[in-house]
């Protein structure tokens, strides 16, 4: 049968020294011997452990930063979430810049997730899929920045032209014997060419360089 230190030890009035083989006094109770339980540190140590400032110890025109700046943290992150959530195997890793608050601690003020806008060469339909995924990431967040505003718009103009390559493909493949390559191509081609210019003319962009990130800017 076994028992444990603590109820022996309960038992016995006394205890035997071993160095020198005589009694000593009676056992202290064993919840005596255990290390006193540290209180939990306070707010305060725990900032200065961390290199920053509790809020206890900064003004108002601090605190009222400090609240604006945890604000646009959440808002960042959850802008740069929204666009890889969309993105899937498109969106890269979110990458941001910092501010150092008056706390000490870095939030975050900017964000950005790279995309891959680049056509599926030689396949006009997985291209089309591809930017619908692109557009649909870059205008998933709530409040859509310029940046993404410019990925979606490009991508809506690679989506367009890859219609018009599919509809052309299809006349070649549809068009009778001894049609000539010059032929007018088929009204579907037509159409989705007009609107491809029509978006072209909108956005601008044929000229600019073209976007390759979703951004978080304030």
């Amino acid at each position: 049968m076994t028992a444990s230190l603590a109820s022996i030890g309960a038992l016995l009035p006394y205890a035997v020294s071993s160095a020198s083989g005589q009694r000593s006094g009676a056992l202290s109770d064993p919840a005596d011997s255990r290390p006193a339980q540290a209180d939990p540190p306070s707010e305060a140590i725990k900032a200065r452990a961390r290199g920053t400032k509790s809020d206890a110890s900064l003004d108002d025109s601090d605190l009222a930063e400090l609240r604006d700046l945890k604000a646009r943290d959440r808002e960042v992150r959850a802008h740069e979430a929204a666009h890889q959530s969309a993105g899937g195997q498109h969106a890269g890793a979110a990458s941001f810049t910092y501010t150092r608050g008056p706390d000490g601690a870095q939030y975050a003020t900017e964000g950005e997730v790279p995309i891959d806008i680049a056509p599926v060469s030689g396949d006009p339909q997985a291209t089309i899929d591809k930017m619908r995924t692109v557009r649909a990431a870059a205008l998933a967040p709530a409040q859509p920045s310029s940046q993404d505003r410019q990925v979606a718009a490009q991508a809506m103009q690679i989506l367009l032209q890859a219609q018009v390559e599919r509809a052309q493909e299809g006349g070649r493949a549809t068009s009778p014997a001894g049609a000539e390559d010059g032929d007018s191509p088929a009204p579907a081609s037509r159409a989705a060419g007009a609107t491809y210019r029509r978006v072209e003319g909108l956005t601008g962009l044929e000229s600019d360089t073209p976007a390759t990130a979703f951004q978080a800017t304030a």
